[in-house]
C-alpha cells in the first residue's frame, strides 16, 4: 500500500477536477491538447490521457486528466488506479479534495484474492499498478489509516466461515491489541454460563466452534469511555428454524457487525483518539445439533429478563443483548453497536444505506452530519415505542422477535433497547456489510458502512 501512495513532487501530472471546473481548465491547455481531446471525443467526463506533442516524443504520456461530478466524494476516484497505465503520477487537485482522492486511490486497489491460486487480475500485483505522488505526508498517513480500517472490515466479511469462526475473530482482536497496546480477554464455552452470559452460550452451544465473548480494551482510563459492541455470528444456518439455501448462501457475512467495530476500533486507536475504548464481540456460530436451542425455549438473559425463543433465526439480538447489558454496566458516555440484524432494514433502505437508531437526538444528528461530510451516508430510524407490544410473550418477559412481518428493524432495535438503562446514550446500526453490486471503489463482497461517519463524529467530539 505504501508503494501506491508516496511522498514526492515528481511524476506525470494527474489533474483531478469537477465538471464545473473543466471548461476553464480546457482553455488553459495548449492548442494541441485541446485538439487531441476534441478528436478523441472526450466530453469532460472520466479519464483522458494526453501524449507529449513534441517532435522527439517516443510515445510518452504528457499528462492525464480525470473529471468527476463531485471530487469530494470518497469513492468518486475509486476506479482510477486501475484505469491508468503503470507509472508515477503527481496529483494536481484542490486541497479540499485531496483526502478523498487519496482514500479512493488506495481503496480502488482492493481485491480479496487470498483464495486465488492464479494471479489473473492486475490488482493482485502492486507492481503493475500506478503510484500517486503527493507532497503531504500527513495526508498520506491519514488516507492509509482510513483504508486499513475499511480493508480490515472487507477482509473479515469476505473470509469464508471455515476460516472466520469465533476463535479467528478473537485472533484478529488480539492482533489489534498487540499493534496498538490494548488488552484482550475472552470468555469461552461453558465459562460463559459461569460468568452469566446465557444467551451468547445458548446461541453458540450447538457448534463445535465454541462461543465466546471477546473483550478488547485500549486507552487511558481517565478519558471518556466509549464502548463498541459488534454482532459476531460467524455463520448463521438459522438454527432449528433453518434458513433456505438462498438465504444461507452469504451468511459468512453475519459477523459483519464485529468486523465493523474492529475496523472502527482500528480507526480510533490508529488516530490515538483520547478515549477509553472497550470493544465487546459476542462471537458464535448458529449451528444445528442435538443441543441447539429450540423454538419455545425460555432463556434468562444476563440482565435477568426472560426471553421466549419464537424463532432461532432471530439469534443476533440474543447474543447482542448480553453484550449490551455488560456494556451498560460500565456506564460509558456512549454505547454503539453494529449488527447485520434484519432483512427489514434492507427492505426499508436498500443495501447501500445503513439505518441506525439512537436514544440521543443530538448524537444522531451529529453522526448523520459527519457521514454526509465524508461520503458515508447513514439514516436514522425511529424507536417507535408502541411496537414493543409486538414481541410480548404469554410465558416470559418477551419473545425474541415480533409476531408479524412488519417493522422488523424497529422491533429488533426495541428489543435491544430493553437491555440498556434509560439514561444511556446508545446508537444501534443495522447494516448490510456487503456490496451486492460493484460500484466505483466498491467491489462485490464485504463492505464497511457507517464507520467513517461514526469515527469522524467521535474525532470531532473527543479532541
Amino acid at each position: 500500500m505504501n508503494s501506491l501512495l508516496t511522498l514526492g513532487s515528481t511524476g506525470t501530472p494527474l489533474t483531478i477536477l469537477e465538471k464545473t471546473a473543466y471548461p476553464q481548465w480546457l482553455t488553459a491547455q495548449s492548442q494541441c491538447s485541446q485538439n487531441w481531446l476534441q478528436q478523441t471525443n472526450y466530453n469532460g467526463n472520466g479519464l483522458a490521457i494526453l501524449p507529449n506533442f513534441s517532435k522527439d516524443n517516443q510515445g510518452e504520456i504528457n499528462q492525464a486528466v480525470f473529471v468527476v461530478s463531485d471530487a469530494s466524494h470518497y469513492f468518486a476516484c475509486g476506479d482510477l488506479i486501475t484505469q491508468l497505465p503503470p507509472g508515477q503520477y503527481k496529483l494536481k487537485a484542490a486541497a479540499e479534495h485531496q483526502h478523498a482522492i487519496c482514500f479512493a486511490w488506495l481503496i480502488g486497489a482492493y481485491e480479496f484474492s487470498a483464495y486465488k491460486t492464479q494471479a489473473n487480475d492486475a490488482k493482485t500485483n502492486e507492481k503493475t499498478l500506478p503510484s500517486l505522488v503527493v507532497n503531504d505526508q500527513t495526508l498520506i498517513d491519514s488516507a492509509i489509516k482510513y483504508v486499513l480500517a475499511t480493508t480490515l472490515v472487507r477482509d473479515l466479511v469476505n473470509t469464508p466461515a471455515a476460516d472466520m469462526m469465533p476463535k479467528d475473530l478473537g485472533n484478529t482482536a488480539q492482533e489489534l491489541a498487540d499493534i496498538f497496546g490494548g488488552n484482550l480477554s475472552q470468555i469461552i464455552g461453558s465459562e460463559l454460563l459461569k460468568h452469566n452470559y446465557p444467551t451468547i452460550h445458548a446461541v453458540g452451544r450447538a457448534s463445535i466452534n465454541q462461543p465466546r465473548l471477546i473483550d478488547l480494551t485500549w486507552g487511558d482510563t481517565n478519558h471518556p469511555r466509549i464502548t463498541l459492541v459488534g454482532k459476531g455470528v460467524c455463520f448463521d444456518s438459522g438454527g432449528l428454524d433453518l434458513k433456505p439455501a438462498a438465504g444461507m448462501r452469504n451468511m459468512k457475512k453475519d459477523m459483519g457487525g464485529s468486523a465493523h467495530v474492529l475496523g472502527l476500533a482500528r480507526l480510533i486507536m490508529s488516530h490515538n483518539l483520547p478515549v477509553n475504548l472497550r470493544v465487546l464481540i459476542p462471537a458464535v456460530e448458529n449451528a444445528v445439533s442435538n443441543n441447539a436451542m429450540r423454538p419455545g425455549d425460555v432463556i434468562t438473559t444476563r440482565k435477568g429478563l426472560t426471553v421466549e425463543i419464537d424463532n432461532t433465526d432471530a439469534e443476533g439480538r440474543l447474543v447482542l443483548c448480553d453484550a449490551l447489558a455488560e456494556a451498560d454496566n460500565d456506564k460509558p458516555e456512549l454505547i454503539i453497536d453494529f449488527a447485520t440484524l434484519t432483512g427489514a432494514m434492507r427492505v426499508a433502505l436498500g443495501t447501500e444505506l445503513p439505518g441506525f437508531f439512537s436514544t440521543n437526538d443530538e448524537v444522531a444528528a451529529s453522526i448523520t452530519e459527519a457521514g454526509s461530510k465524508i461520503s458515508d451516508p447513514v439514516w436514522r430510524m425511529p424507536l417507535y415505542q408502541p411496537y414493543t407490544d409486538l414481541f410480548k410473550s404469554n410465558i416470559a418477559d418477551m419473545t425474541n422477535c415480533s409476531a408479524g412481518p412488519f417493522g422488523g428493524a424497529i422491533t429488533a432495535a426495541l428489543y435491544l433497547e430493553k437491555f440498556i438503562s434509560k439514561e444511556a446514550d446508545w446508537v444501534h446500526f443495522d447494516v448490510m456489510a456487503f456490496n451486492v453490486r460493484a460500484l466505483s471503489g466498491r467491489p462485490l463482497g464485504g463492505e464497511a458502512f457507517g464507520i467513517r461517519a461514526v469515527f469522524n463524529y467521535l474525532q470531532a467530539r473527543f479532541k
